[in-house]
């Protein structure tokens, strides 16, 4: 996990980005494939494999998507919790590690490291978040755990309210304001693509996702936010007192 402060992303291990429709197609498939006997191990001629098909299903959706939970994938998702050991076992085996937050219902996968320090073969793709985009998160994540300190069930955000944040970090020798705004408003989108604001693409506000904190590494952020300073000459606008955004949490381990 790294920040780079003179080109302006920040990466986040396995951020692939999943299609929007992933979601509805999954629903779908399980919609089209109902008449299979799910207990059933044998789903195609010569198959050799030795899961069911749920168990099956709930894999390739940890292996597409960025992450499942319980609200956006509630079968995969109960599925995983009743099958979760033989889930991690075939994670295993392609290198990867189940991380899951049972707190907020959120499971995802990433790279496993070698105890020798080597590296494994990946199926995974490292893709780099924007500066832009990494600072939505860094708001989405502060503004997620302020409103469920507050009691709140779910958490709304605005738009415009993203799109000054990022602004706020705007260097001070930054001249293309209409550029550094076009780049805002993408960085929103594609967040809602991602699965972490939820609501379509249009909308002027949006849910934030309970992933967004097991998915955003304290170690991360607490990087990203002291470059950012360093970089711009600025102080970050902070949205809360260290001792609450940095303290130790009791989460699945952090990923991502």
């Amino acid at each position: 996990m790294s920040v780079d402060v003179d080109g302006p992303t920040s990466e986040l291990p396995d951020t692939e980005r999943p299609d929007p429709t992933d979601a509805e197609q999954a629903v779908q498939d399980l919609e089209d494939l109902d008449h299979l006997d799910e207990r059933s191990v044998s789903l195609f001629e010569g198959d050799e494999g030795g899961l069911e098909y749920a168990q099956r299903h709930a894999l390739v959706a940890l292996l597409k998507q960025r992450f499942i939970s319980a609200r956006t994938h509630p079968r995969d998702w109960r599925v995983l919790v009743e099958n979760e050991r033989v889930l991690r076992s075939r994670l295993n085996d392609l290198f990867l590690e189940l991380a899951i937050d049972r707190g907020r219902e959120v499971a995802w996968k990433r790279q496993a490291s070698s105890e020798t320090g080597g590296r494994f073969p990946t199926l995974l793709h490292d893709t780099a978040w924007s500066r832009e985009e990494t600072l939505v998160l860094v708001h989405l994540r502060d503004r997620l755990r302020a409103g469920l300190a507050g009691g709140d069930a779910r958490v709304f955000i605005d738009r415009e309210d993203l799109v000054k944040y990022v602004a706020s970090f705007r260097p001070l020798h930054a001249t293309d304001e209409s550029g550094d705004e076009k780049r805002a408003r993408n960085a929103v989108l594609s967040i809602v693509k991602s699965g972490l604001l939820i609501g379509s693409p249009t909308d002027e506000r949006f849910e934030i996702s309970e992933a967004v904190e097991p998915l955003l590494p304290l170690e991360l952020l607490r990087e990203l936010l002291e470059a950012l300073q360093r970089a711009n000459g600025t102080e970050a606008p902070p949205a809360a007192p260290d001792d609450e955004l940095f303290h130790d949490e009791d989460q699945a381990e952090d990923a991502q």
